[in-house]
């Protein structure tokens, strides 16, 4: 529930996604979900930083026509609910989103989740942001989350006190996870949601149970390009840095960087690619998007299978799209972008149609032929969760 719109499309609906129910008069419980509206919201604290996953359940789904615009969706099927009140619930996460899943040394998977909640529903009980949720298997075929860091009840991974900033408070979003020669690597967004102050860098020796503060980087860094950062870790000594604003509601271009494995602490280290004096080359002396502009919402950049694999969601229209090219440097201007989740409505989901979808994490040990992915979902303050999808006919 880390990132919207903050409203939803009068041709949505018109529920207000900052909670998730249709609020009329911003007074105390919400008459359509039960659940607290948006004021009461804002007077604990939470604002657009709780209702920021919840996207228009009804939003078009109908494709822009563009050269790069996929044919039609790809074949998406769901595995399973990962969290909720019987699946995480025992961990005193029963709503939680995100769950960037990283394989970790020990050979157990942590979803590195956002915003979570231990109450009875979204906004109630204990706050933490990121929680890290453990399933014991790997298998993308076995995927069960069986504990968390924290034990019996999950505790945010590093410190966030949750400050209150207005009526507003400040959280801390991850935008990655991944793992480099056996040291776990974890990205967060930090500040008030969508007024991203800074982004620090954590590393963790020991699968995620505690981090070791690296660096961070300025909000405003290249124009608030440099927030939301996902790393491909290649076989070249590089990982290699995609990166846009953190607000969906903002225009952004693509930066692209590199960082030698071993200087990944050394924000100094980060090599732009950019276009200067009529071509492109590394360490230029700005970075130049390399997807024009666009609103983006949460990204996953790998390297896989000899290829690399972008994952990201779509703001318009609306949907959880991929991108497989063959250099981290390849056009992106010009490769084919495949949906592989669409806008339903709650109760008539099925195949790739998920309510109020957002996320789209690559989870470790997917092929181009058994390709999974994290789908996050949040449209009332009982329905936020993250879920697992198989996306078949990947191209």
């Amino acid at each position: 529930m880390t990132h919207s719109s903050g409203r939803n499309d009068a041709t949505t609906g018109g529920n207000d996604a900052t909670f998730g129910g249709n609020d009329a008069t911003f007074g105390g419980n919400d008459a359509t979900t039960g659940g607290p509206s948006r004021r009461k919201l804002l007077k604990i604290g939470l604002g657009v930083a709780v209702g920021a996953g919840a996207i228009g359940s009804g939003a078009p789904a109908a494709f822009a026509g563009g050269p790069n615009d996929p044919p039609g969706p790809t074949i998406a099927t769901k595995v399973k609910n990962l969290s909720g009140p019987v699946e995480t619930g025992p961990f005193a996460s029963p709503w939680t989103d995100l769950g960037i899943p990283v394989r970790c040394p020990d050979g157990t998977m942590l979803f590195v989740c956002g915003d979570t909640f231990a109450g009875d529903q979204v906004g109630a009980g204990d706050w933490h942001a990121p929680v890290g949720l453990r399933s014991s298997s790997a298998d993308v075929n076995n995927l069960r989350i069986d504990g968390s860091v924290g034990g019996g009840h999950a505790k945010s991974l590093v410190d966030e006190p949750h400050n209150p900033v207005g009526k507003k408070a400040t959280t801390a979003i991850p935008s990655d996870a991944f793992v480099v020669d056996g040291v776990m690597y974890m990205h967060l967004m930090r500040g008030v949601i969508y007024d991203t102050h800074h982004t620090d860098f954590w590393r963790s020796t020991d699968n995620g149970e505690t981090w070791e503060y690296l660096c961070q980087w300025p909000g405003d860094l290249h124009g608030g390009q440099f927030q939301q950062k996902t790393y491909a870790v290649a076989d070249d000594g590089y990982c290699y840095v995609l990166s846009t604003v953190f607000n969906r509601d903002v225009e952004s271009g693509m930066l692209l960087h590199r960082v030698r494995k071993e200087s990944l602490g050394n924000p100094a280290a980060y090599e732009p690619w950019g276009y200067a004096n009529g071509g492109w080359r590394w360490n230029a002396p700005a970075p130049t998007t390399v997807f024009g502009t666009r609103k983006w919402g949460e990204m996953c950049f790998r390297a896989m299978d000899g290829k690399y694999v972008l994952t990201w969601l779509n703001m318009n229209p609306l949907s959880i799209r991929a991108m497989v090219f063959p250099l981290p440097t390849s056009d992106l201007t010009t490769t084919l972008e495949q949906a592989m989740i669409l806008p339903g409505n709650p109760g008539q989901e099925g195949a790739n149609l998920v309510a109020s979808p957002y996320g789209g994490f690559v989870i470790p040990g997917s092929t181009f032929g058994n390709f999974h992915i994290v789908v996050s979902q949040w449209y009332d303050p009982k329905n936020y969760r993250i879920m697992q999808y198989k996306i078949n006919m990947l191209s």
